[in-house]
């Protein structure tokens, strides 16, 4: 299937058109003169940061821009999320472009003239917001993309679908939400895109360059929730009761030695991170259980599966040792993203082409998770990241993405906007 979806818009590439170098180059002058509004846009979005399933502000921008374009929108996908349609004037494929729109719990440090001072509820409990991801540059260069596309729609083959998504940081307790919550609502039908692009702003690499990787690009996410459950003793007679704090310090030493003497590395890296660890009230008294929880990160599936089992097995074969019980829950939350290998063979050199050979790179993988991987699941996607960080502070100690101190430099917005809108002209035309 997915061979055919790539051979379907491969059948407008057989010749490029003729007037294709002016249309890429007709877009990307159209870009660069959008530059201001693209920072403005960021600087509004930054502003006034809404968490997962609670966009709503920023979706009315978004959607407001796009009728305003003169494009087919739909509001409300996935609760918050915006998709609007732009139709070429000619004959051809189907692309997508993808932003995600949600800010993070965290109270931002920074004395920004645009600094958020948005608080919500998250949890039960009152928190900052703050988009110390860099979902907001996501929403600007998109929205600066689409309005210089749009101004040459009668000259584009095929049509362009622009994906605002709400959620990609996870969907509250007890919602859908995000990427497959957006697939379920057909997002990827009618019409169904050949090809799917996205983009992430990260810190650590300079603003200006931007960096990718064919296959597997981004670690799969799964959630590890452990229960220690023993018995609870006074502190002084330990010999009492069943103790589910010893327990649940001998399972976490355990379950390092999964990727530590486990399993083969040199084929595929892995991680297995317990994050947290709460038991007990007072310090004289042993308690009845104890919870942890963690993440699990891999690139590939039959080692997901089996890390899976081994941290079963460890956790329940220790406790069992210990007289006590492991109760172990597993949640599958995120896939691994990998950029289909003809996709990213076919489209590297664009960005070369857009930005210059020596501010495009090839990357290691990384361990963290993108949701995009849904839709790379569906059809072929290509994913890569945008550096943020400027040019002339050192690289490793730039407060990284998540951070309260995550800081843009704004020039790396244009690159990110010129580099999608050269990727999308590029698949329409077929060169």
């Amino acid at each position: 299937m997915r061979l055919a979806v790539l051979i379907a818009p491969l059948l407008f590439c057989l010749a490029a058109p003729a007037g294709s170098q002016d249309l890429s180059a007709t877009v990307d002058q159209r870009v660069r003169a959008l530059e201001a509004k693209i920072i403005n846009w960021r600087r509004d979005v930054h502003e006034h940061p809404e968490l997962s399933n609670r966009e709503v502000r920023t979706a009315r921008l978004v959607a407001e821009h796009l009728k305003a374009l003169g494009m087919e929108v739909k509001t409300g996908v996935a609760r918050t999320g915006v998709v609007g349609l732009l139709k070429g004037g000619k004959p051809g494929p189907v692309v997508a472009l993808r932003a995600d729109m949600d800010a993070l719990p965290v109270t931002e440090e920074s004395d920004l003239p645009f600094r958020s001072r948005v608080k919500a509820e998250y949890l039960g409990q009152e928190v900052g917001v703050m988009h110390a991801c860099g979902h907001d540059a996501h929403v600007a260069i998109l929205m600066g993309v689409a309005e210089a596309l749009a101004s040459v729609r009668k000259d584009l083959p095929g049509s362009v679908k622009f994906v605002f998504q709400p959620a990609e940081e996870g969907p509250p307790p007890g919602e859908e939400g995000g990427a497959p919550l957006m697939i379920k609502e057909g997002v990827l039908e009618n019409p169904k895109p050949n090809a799917i692009f996205g983009l992430h702003v990260i810190s650590g690499i300079p603003a200006g360059t931007v960096t990718y990787r064919g296959g597997s690009l981004m670690a799969s996410a799964d959630w590890l929730y452990i229960t220690v459950k023993g018995r609870q003793t006074h502190g002084a007679w330990p010999w009492k009761g069943i103790d589910p704090i010893v327990t649940s310090a001998q399972i976490v030493t355990g379950l390092q030695n999964i990727v530590a003497r486990q399993l083969d590395v040199s084929r595929e890296p892995a991680v297995v991170t317990v994050a947290t660890i709460h038991g007990g009230a007072r310090k004289n008294i042993i308690p009845d259980q104890v919870e942890m929880t963690g993440t699990i990160r891999t690139f590939d599936e039959e080692m997901r599966q089996d890390v899976h089992a081994r941290i079963k097995h460890i956790a329940q074969s220790i406790a069992q040792a210990n007289l006590a019980q492991a109760d172990v829950k597993i949640e599958k939350a995120v896939p691994p993203t990998v950029n289909d290998p003809a996709l990213t063979e076919r489209v590297a050199p664009v960005l070369k082409r857009s930005l210059g050979d020596a501010n495009v790179r090839v990357q290691p993988r990384v361990m963290v998770a993108e949701d995009f991987s849904y839709f790379q699941q569906q059809v072929p996607g290509f994913f890569y990241f945008v550096g943020i960080t400027p040019k002339d502070q050192d690289m490793g100690v730039a407060a990284p993405n998540h951070s309260p101190r995550f800081h843009i430099d704004e020039s790396g917005l244009l690159p990110g906007a010129r580099s999608l809108a050269a990727l999308a002209v590029d698949f329409l035309i077929g060169r």
